[in-house]
């Protein structure tokens, strides 16, 4: 049960030093587990050339992550891992078992074994998304949460940036097997200052309280719940596509050596984090103004979709600084469309059905990671460029412009009151 706020004459300005310590935390979490993410991607091209991989088994590599990852979220295990135990060691321990996934890696020597690292990656990071929900809606006040949400989604998006930049760098240097031990290790340290600052009040120990929450049933009932999953699907396979083959593209089709495919491959992931929080701040401000946020949501999302498809020039173009220029303005209108995704969905279900309806559609939405990895292997396998790959991804994103725009209904709380709610 969440915590009580206090009233706006009297509710805090700023955070505590308490909720700023476990909220840093947080935001690293989020960063060095999309750094993880994308660490396969960086290294992709000498772990195949050592192992002698086919694209089609690279592909495989990358979206068992995600079929684990998307599987524990949408048979609901993580949400009920969390919900019925303290929070704080349920995220600890998942922390551990994907950091040390990946530090295994640096030793794996054949593909099943890497395959089943990647599995139990995507296990480890499952926790992540419910724990983060259930330590803001239980510690932090209202008035705090789209702030502190905000700061955790940044790292997300520059994790892949600087898992694509420093990772080039060391791989190019040291190799993709001390990349992975170095990584893997280095990150088990955040699990120090979380053992000293993670939070061990009631809320976040207890079970959840389940009464008058919607059922299950009654959101699938919803067709806005149906449309914001699907449009996320879209968008996430735009993004997976990125961010698990963008580096073999520089350095395979452009011809970027690996230092250089760090430099330039981060900086258009970057664009999508800064295109984020400022597109954020902006639709915040147009609702604060007056603006219908039906109007403005929709309209941030689906314009932000539909100009990302900027990313079939790209490979196009012959000229490399020109590719470059284009895939970052790209990446800067998907940014524009992340900025309210999360959002839109906040304002249909509701604080009650927040939990379920979020673990629903990011569970779905991430079965794009297990499509678009392995479907960009096959098409690069078969047509020997990456040509329709980029065409693919772009049709996606345009297909969950739909979504959004005429799919998903009135930005306002659904009424689950004519459902049946859970006992």
């Amino acid at each position: 049960m969440a915590r009580m706020t206090s009233s706006p004459a009297i509710a805090r300005t700023a955070l505590s030093g308490k909720e700023w310590r476990v909220l840093i935390l947080l935001v690293l979490s989020a960063l060095i587990n999309y750094i993880d993410r994308t660490t396969l991607s960086v290294a992709a091209t000498d772990i195949q050339r050592e192992l002698h991989l086919t694209n089609i088994q690279v592909g495989l590599l990358q979206s068992a992550f995600f079929a684990s990852y998307a599987l524990c979220q949408l048979s609901f295990v993580a949400g009920w891992v969390v919900g019925r135990f303290p929070v704080g060691w349920v995220l600890g321990f998942g922390f551990l078992l994907w950091s040390g996934a990946t530090l295994m890696t640096g030793a794996a020597t054949v593909f099943v074994m890497i395959l089943a690292l990647r599995l139990l990656l995507g296990i480890g990071e499952s926790v992540t998304y419910p724990s983060y929900s259930r330590i803001l809606a239980s510690e932090y006040p209202e008035h705090h949460r789209g702030f502190a949400n905000a700061l955790i989604d940044s790292g997300t998006k520059v994790g892949p940036a600087l898992g694509i930049l420093v990772g080039g760098l060391l791989v190019s240097q040291v190799g993709w097997r001390v990349f992975f031990v170095v990584l893997g290790g280095g990150s088990l340290l955040w699990l120090i200052p979380w053992a000293a600052w993670m939070p061990r009040g009631k809320n976040v120990a207890a079970r959840e309280d389940a009464s008058e929450i919607p059922s299950i049933g009654a959101i699938l009932s919803e067709r806005s719940a149906w449309f914001t999953a699907f449009g996320l699907f879209c968008g996430n396979y735009y993004w997976y596509f990125l961010i698990t083959w963008l580096p073999a593209y520089l350095e395979k089709e452009r011809h970027f050596p690996k230092a250089k495919m760090a430099l330039f491959g981060w900086l258009p992931l970057l664009g999508i984090a800064v295109s984020c929080v400022l597109s954020g701040w902006l639709s915040d401000r147009l609702i604060a103004r007056g603006g219908s946020p039906t109007q403005v949501r929709k309209g941030f999302a689906g314009t932000g979709l539909a100009f990302a498809t900027i990313l079939v020039p790209v490979v196009l173009v012959r000229d490399p600084n020109l590719a470059m220029v284009l895939l970052t303005l790209a990446c800067i209108s998907f940014g524009i469309y992340t900025s309210n995704l999360w959002a839109i969905t906040q304002s249909l279900a509701g604080p009650r059905a927040a939990g379920k309806w979020t673990s629903f559609q990011n569970g779905f939405g991430n079965l794009a990671g297990v499509l678009a990895p392995s479907l960009t292997g096959f098409v690069v396998d078969r047509t020997g460029e990456f040509y329709l790959a980029f065409v693919v991804a772009a049709g996606f994103a345009l297909a969950g412009a739909g979504m959004f725009v005429f799919g998903v209904g009135p930005i306002e709380r659904v009424n689950f009151r004519r459902a049946k709610l859970a006992p």
